[in-house]
Formats: C-alpha cells, sequence, structure tokens
C-alpha cells in the first residue's frame, strides 16, 4: 500500500546516502540524493564520471545496499535505512527493467525467448510468456525477427529487443545506462522514441544515465549529480513524435 506523501507509482528517492570503506578511508559516494519521476516519465541523469551515477543506478536496481536513505518503487518502499524486500531477485526480476549500452542477449536463444525468459522464470506458463514477447516485438517494430537469432539482428534491433526484454514482466521501473551510447543520432533518437512512447503506454518511470549530447535535448527534466548530491533542471522536451 502506498504510504501518506508518496506519489502512486514512479520512483521516488529521498536523502539516499552511499558510503565505502570505513573510519579515514571511507568514501561517500552519494551525500544526499533526492528524485521523483513519475508513471509515464522519461528523466535524464548526467554528470561527469565519478559523480556517483553508476552507484545510484546500482543503490536502485537493489544490486548494492545504500547507506542510509529511502527508496519507493511503484507504491512499495524498497529500502528504509535497510531493505524492506526479502528477496532482492525477485525484485529485480518482477518490478525492475534493465537496459544497458549493451543489449546482453542470450546467443543461443531465439529473440521471442529472449523476451519471454524472464517472464517464465517468474512463473508466467511458456505460450503466455511468448504471446507477451511477441506483443512487445510486434510494438517495437521488430516481430519479423521473432525466430531470428541475436548474432543475425542489426544493432537497433537489439536494442529494440532488449527494451522489450526490460518490459516483459510489466515492471513499474526501468533503469537505462547509456542505452544510445553506441548508435549514431538516428538510431539513438529512434531509441528515445521507443522508451518515450513505451513509458507512456505502460505508464512506466524511466531513468536513462547518459553522456550522449545527442539525446540530452530530448529529456523534459534532467537531474545532474553534483558532489554526491541532485541538482534538477529542465530540459529543453524536444519533440521526438
Amino acid at each position: 500500500m502506498a504510504e501518506p506523501g508518496i506519489p502512486t507509482g514512479g520512483i521516488l528517492i529521498e536523502g539516499l546516502r552511499k558510503v565505502y570503506g570505513q573510519g579515514d578511508t571511507a568514501v561517500e559516494a552519494l551525500k544526499n540524493i533526492n528524485m521523483q519521476v513519475a508513471p509515464g516519465e522519461v528523466v535524464g541523469l548526467v554528470g561527469p564520471s565519478g559523480s556517483g551515477k553508476s552507484t545510484l543506478l546500482k543503490c536502485l536496481g537493489a544490486i548494492i545496499e545504500p547507506t542510509a536513505g529511502r527508496m519507493t518503487l511503484g507504491n512499495e518502499v524498497i529500502y528504509d535505512n535497510g531493505w524492506r524486500v526479502k528477496d532482492l531477485r525477485a525484485l529485480r526480476r518482477d518490478r525492475i527493467g534493465f537496459v544497458f549500452q549493451a543489449p546482453y542477449l542470450i546467443p543461443f536463444l531465439d529473440v521471442t525467448d529472449n523476451v519471454a525468459l524472464l517472464p517464465m522464470l517468474a512463473g508466467v506458463p511458456n505460450a503466455a510468456a511468448r504471446a507477451r514477447a511477441l506483443e512487445l516485438l510486434t510494438a517495437l517494430d521488430v516481430q519479423h525477427r521473432a525466430k531470428a537469432q541475436p548474432n543475425q539482428l542489426s544493432g537497433g534491433e537489439q536494442q529494440r529487443v532488449s527494451i522489450a526484454r526490460a518490459l516483459a514482466n510489466k515492471p513499474p521501473v526501468i533503469l537505462a545506462d547509456e542505452p544510445t551510447a553506441p548508435l549514431d543520432s538516428e538510431r539513438a533518437l529512434g531509441v528515445m522514441r521507443l522508451l518515450n512512447q513505451m513509458a507512456r503506454q505502460a505508464q512506466t518511470a524511466v531513468i536513462v544515465v547518459t553522456h550522449d549530447e545527442k539525446i540530452i535535448p530530448t529529456f523534459k527534466r534532467i537531474y545532474h549529480i553534483r558532489d554526491g548530491q541532485t541538482v534538477e533542471e529542465a530540459g529543453e522536451g524536444r519533440a521526438l513524435d
């Protein structure tokens, strides 16, 4: 159940801290991170190398444990000065979609099974999982590659498949880490168009970590990480349609 003051769905990060090490060798990677991303919204996260972007994404993705603060995904508080979720593997599988710079598709599975795998692992019957995969591949205009192997796809097609996989379990949150870095301008903007379309349709909150100057004008809101803290600014919100 949602708690008073917490928006329905999306992402809410309050006073998040992450300290590596102890005593004289302690390094405070995140000092006071505050972010909010609404359902259906795509927000940019930028900052220089070493600013804490990857650390923040790993905390939000339940890959590493923060030191203090509070994180809410969807309507559930997952961290409040300690994990509030017992099964972090299930959280990552069912509630968080990941899109990376490299697609990381499983080479010995065809496109459909790459997308259907996570729902199958979550207990969805095989036929229903494959039907969901085909639905997403159709929405992303790669249904004609449904039986292809990953090595038969172009780079842009592979990234579309990775977006379909991230959406397969209908997560309230997608974390995208440099998803357009290896792509040219046209394909990079195409990926952002797809992320925005799918975010709106599925009411998924999306955070995109990027250094890619080609896509920064597409964000309506941007968070900068500076000295371990977040600074929000309005983006250009350049139309992608």
